[in-house]
């Protein structure tokens, strides 16, 4: 039953009492984790130098598109074992979001596939990944590239939302404690964070321009530094103005604070694949033998952005898995509600008393299945192009390169997270009959 059962723990007795739903997603996050893992390992140059072992992975990888039969791809190895890893996820979690379809309750056959199985679940996931190893290459790379890109800012934007939710919800807790203690600490504590975080994002300003910009020329970052820094000083005073204080009385600058610093790291992020060496000192460039172009260093994939986007999507894919949101439109937008009609904790004593996972959606699941898996299929994409900087192999399939589509996702993303987090603070203003407290 620890393999197949409602309940996948080894130790099950040693195991707390665990809502099913709960659980599930955590397996659910780990198999996540565990691919996440696999593809850092194929990136590292010592097992990146194994991979031609593999039969058909890098030779005559050109021949599906009337190239020369044979490629040297030796530099390339690591990058396109992370893009079938990412496939292999992604298709992993299509197929459970197409099967979880309108699952209502435990009651549903399929439940028992999202809440069970979970050894023959793995299974299933590793000959998915063995054979993504042996897709041809051919246009494979460049065509999932763009499934990347699209899955890639759909996932940002989802980050966006739990980080504008983790903001208010920040907020809202520690007013409420210290009007309910009556301690100036709190307040202090505000104060203080909200300050770290502006002076965190003005310092990051200052470095865009020293780093990325030149006195002649680079008028795109430029461009995008300056109109982000721009709508973050709007959306600064936007929060802070009465009558979005009279609205929203939680609203205020701790969570414009934090979503300022996160639309400065997409930014850096955004600079960090500008393609043009003289404006962007961190751009990588490989060619086909493995020698940098040029004089150029050779290409690790372990720069800064690629680094802190790891971290954030750790984050966030934990929050979307153990909890919902303390505000009703961000569970309805998210489709999770824990609130829904659940066997408490006593349904652990119909296990013997033993301590254990139970069924807590015999009446109504507490969150969408369907969606849960379109999420982390996202995710999956996002940490595929994460992983590989946003780079793509050209044409020829000798150099692998940064495209302005990296760029302009990127930007594009942190414009839509702030008019996203606008539409919040205006939102009971210009639809006073709707309820968004």
């Amino acid at each position: 039953s620890c393999l197949c059962g409602s309940a996948p723990c080894l130790l099950c007795g040693c195991c707390p009492s665990t809502k099913n739903s709960t659980l599930s997603r955590l397996l659910f996050t780990f198999f996540l984790f565990l691919g996440t893992l696999v593809s850092i390992i194929m990136i590292i140059p010592g097992v990146e130098k194994e991979l031609h072992k593999l039969p058909g992975f890098c030779e005559g990888s050109g021949s599906v598109l009337g190239l020369q039969p044979r490629v040297d791809c030796g530099s390339f190895l690591g990058h396109k074992a992370v893009y079938r890893v990412g496939f292999a996820m992604a298709a992993f979690f299509c197929l459970f979001s197409v099967l979880m379809v309108c699952v209502r309750s435990s009651r549903d056959p399929r439940a028992a596939l999202q809440n069970g199985f979970w050894f023959f679940k793995f299974l299933l996931l590793v000959g998915i990944t063995v054979g993504a190893f042996y897709i041809p290459d051919g246009a494979f790379t460049s065509v999932w590239f763009y499934f990347g890109v699209v899955g890639s800012f759909l996932f940002i934007l989802i980050q966006l939302v739990l980080l504008i939710d983790l903001a208010h919800s920040w907020s809202q807790r520690w007013l409420r404690r210290a009007g309910e203690s009556h301690a100036k600490g709190w307040y202090a504590a505000l104060c203080t964070v909200t300050f770290v975080f502006y002076a965190a994002s003005i310092a990051a300003v200052v470095l865009l321009y020293v780093y990325y910009t030149k006195p002649e020329g680079c008028t795109e970052g430029k461009a995008f530094v300056s109109i982000n820094l721009i709508l973050c000083l709007v959306v600064s005073v936007v929060s802070i103005l009465p009558k979005i204080q009279e609205a929203q009385p939680h609203s205020g600058l701790l969570q414009a604070s934090l979503i300022t610093l996160y639309t400065i790291y997409v930014t850096w992020a955004a600079l960090a694949n500008v393609p043009t060496r003289s404006c962007n000192p961190t751009l990588l460039l490989r060619n086909s033998t493995g020698s940098a172009a040029g004089t150029e260093p050779l290409t690790t994939w372990w720069d800064a952005p690629s680094i802190v986007g790891l971290l954030i999507f750790i984050l966030c894919t934990l929050f979307i898995s153990l909890r919902s949101s303390d505000h009703p439109q961000v569970n309805k937008l998210m489709l999770t509600e824990e609130s829904g009609a659940a066997a408490g904790p006593d349904g652990a004593a119909e296990e013997g008393g033993e301590r254990r996972a139970y069924d807590n959606e015999r009446d109504g699941v507490s969150y969408s299945y369907s969606f849960f898996h379109l999420c982390l299929l996202l995710a999956a994409l996002y940490i595929m192009m994460t992983l590989t900087n946003w780079y793509r192999p050209d044409e020829s399939l000798q150099v692998l390169s940064s495209p302005w589509t990296a760029v302009w996702v990127k930007i594009s993303s942190s414009w839509a997270g702030l008019l996203l987090y606008l539409w919040t603070l205006v939102a009971p203003l210009v639809l006073p009959d709707r309820d968004f407290s």
